[in-house]
């Protein structure tokens, strides 16, 4: 059987014939309607029951509507409230609408108005009760209870991570390519005082250092060749939340010259203007690389750094973690499985033993990508079988387990091909380009070694 949940109507209104008429009214078209009449009696009610629409007369026994409308606002917002008056005027009306009424209606006149009016506050409810949803699952994804692992390495950084977030303190996090920095800075975010705001992410590795200045600072129409119209840069967008700036190692000299002003003054200009833009955003920087080597090679301020590092909270690579590998793996197998409609019934053990004895020089990024395979190459139950060839044999052996001279070639190219084409998870066209070889001279090496 089917449950219906009825919307709830509240109706706040002293005049009992008045208020059970538009009651009854509202009853017929199959809401759950409340009654109460006055304001101490609908705040007990409010208290108990989630309404949708709440009808309130402005003049109560014990207070006034507008008034009320505010308190209840203020505690339950995604409620909307529709106000009720005998004799309406301005001063009331926008009053009432700057304290979060839907809207102000006379009675009498605009009884035919009710309706209509409670579906369209229902329709607002619904939305507004859609956005706190997907706003609930977006802090739980990124929330540090949904980063997975229980090592000594990782769960020292969760608690550092969680004692900075409350601050507005600049973060630097470091650590290998590939275990997990973004994750850590959009959990930092989430959990600090500016998570209602925006967080923005850029990788300063995957621009050059023009289009990094501009997609960082913005421009003006008419800055550069191909600048049409005037372009918020990041910092912008970021105000009064999270700039997340990955790699920041990859940033050239200049440009981080231009962000250390930013961070020493929260102002920045755009390209092709002098007007400073005052900004109020809070950096968590991160990169692979050691800065203070980079700094003694004169890479990297030295300024900067110790502008970006206040804070510093290194990633443990995954080899580091070794026991948090199979509930990783687990996730992952469950996520890939969902994707690609498949129905994993088992693990075979050695599956997990493999795993685990590997480098992982990929760290979890690898690991993610490893068990997506294996699940596209599963139908039930993963096994061995289903790892690529590094992971299952070790590197200097041959099929036979081998030991492999330095001179068979074949045995080496063999897994040297295999390799490559396990990196670009099955593509000829570009494992053939990484080799260094035409498509038809991979084709028949791969029906030479039997490979896939």
């Amino acid at each position: 059987m089917i449950s219906v949940i009825l919307k709830k109507v509240l109706i706040i209104e002293d005049e009992e014939k008045l208020r059970s008429l538009i009651a009854r009214i509202i009853g017929l078209e199959g809401f759950e309607v409340h009654q109460t009449s006055d304001c101490e009696a609908a705040m007990k009610s409010i208290e108990h029951y989630e309404f949708d629409v709440i009808l309130c007369d402005v003049k109560l026994p014990d207070g006034n509507g507008v008034e009320l409308c505010k308190k209840i606002k203020d505690k339950y917002p995604i409620s909307e409230i529709i106000l009720l008056t005998a004799y309406g005027n301005i001063q009331d009306g926008v009053q009432a609408i700057k304290n979060g009424a839907f809207d102000y209606i006379t009675k009498g006149d605009d009884n035919n108005k009710i309706i209509p009016l409670i579906y369209k506050a229902i329709e607002k409810v619904e939305l507004s009760k859609r956005v706190f949803h997907l706003e609930k699952q977006l802090a739980n994804k990124h929330s540090f209870e949904k980063i997975i692992g229980k090592s000594p390495a990782i769960l020292n950084a969760i608690g550092l991570a969680q004692k900075v977030a409350v601050t507005d303190t600049t973060v630097l996090l470091t650590g290998e390519t590939g275990t997990g920095k973004e994750v850590f800075a959009q959990a930092i975010h989430q959990a600090s005082p500016r998570s209602k705001q925006n967080f923005v992410a850029i990788n300063c590795s995957a621009f050059s250092k023009d289009l990094l200045e501009s997609e960082m600072f913005g421009h003006v129409s008419g800055a550069f060749t191909g600048a049409n119209k005037d372009q918020k840069g990041l910092f912008e967008e970021a105000n009064n939340g999270t700039l997340f700036l990955d790699e920041i190692g990859e940033m050239a000299a200049d440009l981080q010259a231009k962000l250390l002003r930013v961070l020493e003054t929260n102002e920045f200009i755009r390209i092709g203007t002098t007007k400073p833009t005052k900004v109020n955003v809070r950096i968590i920087a991160a990169t692979h690389r050691n800065l203070l080597k980079e700094i003694e090679n004169g890479h990297f301020r030295e300024d900067l750094y110790y502008r970006i590092s206040v804070f510093q909270i290194h990633l443990p690579a995954l080899r580091e973690r070794e026991v948090d590998i199979e509930s990783l793996t687990n996730h992952f197998i469950h996520l890939s499985a969902f994707k690609t409609n498949k129905k994993i019934e088992s693990v075979n053990h050695d599956y997990y033993q493999l795993l685990k004895q590997h480098s992982w020089n990929g760290n979890i990024r690898e690991l993610k990508n490893v068990v997506e395979r294996s699940v596209i190459l599963c139908e039930n139950q993963l096994t061995v079988n289903h790892l690529p060839l590094e992971l299952t044999k070790p590197i200097g052996q041959n099929s036979n387990g081998q030991s492999l001279s330095a001179f068979e070639l074949t045995s080496v190219e063999k897994l040297h091909i295999q390799k490559v084409l396990n990196y670009t998870n099955g593509n000829k066209t570009k494992t053939a380009e990484l080799l260094g070889i035409a498509l038809t001279t991979l084709y028949r090496k791969l029906a030479e070694y039997n490979l896939g």
